[in-house]
Parts: structure tokens; sequence; C-alpha cells
């Protein structure tokens, strides 16, 4: 497969994302890593040992001495990483911090689907500095149906019982909630159910699905009328109630303020993860492509970093609007657009250089945000300011 054209420096990596658990304790029909095409994590262990951890933090540490990094994000993922105790979270960022040069800021946090959250495990992790990040598709019950454990027996009242523990006893380790968009949900319904587990921020996530495997309910511009109004309810608030990133992005974007997202705009791939055997892939939403998507070929114990971003399905991430297809070059919301998510391009035989399979979403919800900003600047009296969503 042809990757494009490499860039002449490439860009550091400033996300690390450590699979510190290969499995997890829920098994929800959509998910596209356990239900998905890619199957390998069949074959790997399922938890990260010591060894792995200590290269990985190793590595970690020489590629942030090694660009002159003063902070990056060290996201604790899995399957569900809390299946390997809060405890094992905790070394492990500590051998990060302590392997970093003085001065190095290490931001981690952990992605949990909040079922094993308890008040001992949140108070290991806030010891350690580690915030908390949610995955949920909606706050009620009936938002949830679909996450269920290996006996198919809801998620719902042990996930909302560890969000309100975190809100309650934790506020200051709460990282938000993240959400993938079901455009059969009530969108304002499912902004405000969120809005009452008072997170921080939202993460509002199209589903995975690409242009050989369209996701559910494709068309008629759904996902994005979806988002659209989301958007008007958090905009029309007057004030933030919650921080909503792909908002924030967006509107920053517009403005030609740069705005770091997977999901818009032109900025530099920055992520990488590491598999519990070491392994060193690209992220996981590649694997809702085909098998083996995110594979590179190279381990923590044999490959620094640094080889990482010289890989070329990597480099070809970096090259900007060089590796977008002809038509979205051309596009007049490119800056904003940026292509969409990478894995939403993807056609088989025709790899990543195609539009996002929601390029009409995309631009939908794109021009009804300038549309808003539009018109909330002209009923401005000369001379006042005003107060929006993101003040």
């Amino acid at each position: 497969m042809s990757y494009g054209v490499a860039p002449a420096a490439p860009f550091p990596f400033r996300q690390f994302i450590v699979k510190m658990h290969g499995r997890c304790n829920l098994a929800c029909r959509y998910c596209y890593l356990y239900e998905g095409p890619d199957r390998t994590w069949r074959d790997r262990p399922r938890a990260a040992s010591p060894a792995v951890l200590d290269r990985t933090a190793t590595r970690i540490a020489e590629h942030a001495d090694a660009h002159g990094l003063t902070a990056f994000a060290l996201v604790l993922h899995g399957g569900e990483p809390l299946m390997a105790g809060a405890a094992a979270l905790a070394r492990f960022t500590g051998l990060v911090r302590d392997r970093v040069r003085p001065g190095t800021s290490v931001h981690p946090v952990v992605q949990t689907n909040a079922t094993l959250l308890t008040e001992r495990r949140l108070a290991v992790l806030a010891a350690a500095g580690i915030r908390v990040g949610i995955s949920l598709d909606g706050g009620l019950p009936g938002h949830n149906a679909q996450r269920v454990d290996h006996a198919g027996r809801p998620s719902w009242p042990a996930a909302s019982r560890g969000a309100r523990l975190l809100a309650d006893r934790f506020a200051g380790s709460y990282a938000g909630v993240l959400t993938v968009v079901d455009p059969t949900l009530d969108p304002v319904e499912t902004y405000e159910s969120l809005l009452a587990l008072r997170p921080p921020a939202l993460d509002l996530l199209l589903p995975h699905g690409n242009w050989s495997a369209p996701p559910a309910h494709l068309g008629a511009e759904r996902h994005g009328r979806w988002l659209c109004a989301v958007f008007d309810r958090w905009w029309d608030a007057g004030r933030r109630e919650t921080r909503v990133r792909l908002f924030e992005a967006c509107i920053a974007l517009l403005l030609g303020l740069p705005a770091a997202t997977e999901s818009l705009g032109l900025a530099p791939f920055e992520s990488v993860v590491v598999e519990t055997d070491g392994s060193i892939e690209q992220v996981d939403s590649l694997k809702s492509c085909y098998e083996g998507a995110a594979e590179t070929g190279l381990d923590v114990f044999r490959h620094g970093f640094d080889e990482v971003l010289r890989h070329p399905a990597v480099a070809a991430r970096q090259t900007g609007e060089d590796a977008l297809a002809a038509g979205c070059r051309a596009c007049p919301l490119l800056q904003v657009c940026g292509g969409g998510q990478y894995a939403h391009r993807y056609r088989a035989g025709h790899g990543f250089a195609n539009p996002s399979v929601y390029c009409a979403d995309l631009q939908h919800f794109i021009r009804h945000v300038a549309r808003r900003l539009t018109e909330d600047a002209a009923a401005v009296p000369a001379g006042s300011s005003a107060e929006g969503g993101t003040s």
C-alpha cells in the first residue's frame, strides 16, 4: 500500500497510550475492538508484564528527552485498564515520572467503563495524580442497553454508581465522559443526561466505520444533524455547562486558531500505542478497518519511538493535506475538517486517500457552527461583548 510522502522532520509523539490490560469485563455488542475485523488481541497477553511496562517507561522517557518535550499525555488503556488493578496503574505512572527529566510534566489519565470504580481504587488513582475518563453511551439506562457484561447483564447500575462516586468524592480527578454518537437516540436528551453526571468535559465521537464497512444509520446527514442539535443546546445555554471538545475545536478552527483533535483539523498525528506484549502500534481506531491495520512490526524491546516515526504508515499521517484525497484538498472546509478521522477514510483496495465516510455529516455540522457564529456576531451591538457556549 502506498502511504504518500513523508514529512521532512517528523513531529514527536505527545500522547502515549499504554494497554495495561488487553481484555474487558464488558461485552458491548458494537465494540469495534473485540467484535471488529482485527483479532490480534486474542494472541496477546491478558495484561502487560512488569518487563513490558519497565521498558515502555524507559522508551517514553528517551523520546521525551530526545525531543525536549516539556509535557505529554500518558493514557492508561485497555480493554478495561482497571482489571490490571489501580495499584499497577499508579506504579507504572510513577515509573514514567521517575525516568523523565526533572521539570517534564506527565499528564496521566485512565479511560474506563466505570464499572470497577470504587472509593478505594479512586483514592489510589487520585494519590498518583491519575485523572479518570469514563466511556458511556449516555446518562440513562436505556442509552447503555448494548453495554452488557459477558453474561448479558446490563452494565449501567455499576457504571452509573462509579460515575457518581467520581463526581461526588473525587471531582478533582474527573477528566470527563467519552460518548459515541447514536443517531437513534434523542440528541438533547442524551446530552442533558450526561450533564447530570457532572462531567467537566465531553468527547463526542462518530461511530467507527468506513467506505467498505459503512457505519449504521449513515445517510441523510443524520450524524451531522445530531451533532448540530447538541451544539445548539450547548451554545444556547449562554454559559459553559461543560466543555465539548469537538465543538470547541470546530469553533477554534473556524476562527483560524490551532486545535488538537483526531476528528477535525490538520494538526499533526501525535499518538502511539503500546500493546500488552510490548508491540508498538498506531491508534486502535484503525483496527475497525482490517486485520493488522494498526501494526508497525516494532516493539519497545528492540525499537525506540523515533523508529516508529519513520514507519511509512505513521509518516504518511504527518504530511497534513498532502495525504488527503484531491477533493478534500480542494474543499473550502479543508482547514477545519482536515479530511475527518483517519480510519473513516478507508476503502478496501484504495487505502486511506479518500474523503471521510462522514463527509456529508461533517460538512453539515461545520457549516452549521459557522452559521451560528456569524449570526451571533452580527447580533452583537457595536462596542459590546457577547458570552457564548465557550466562555
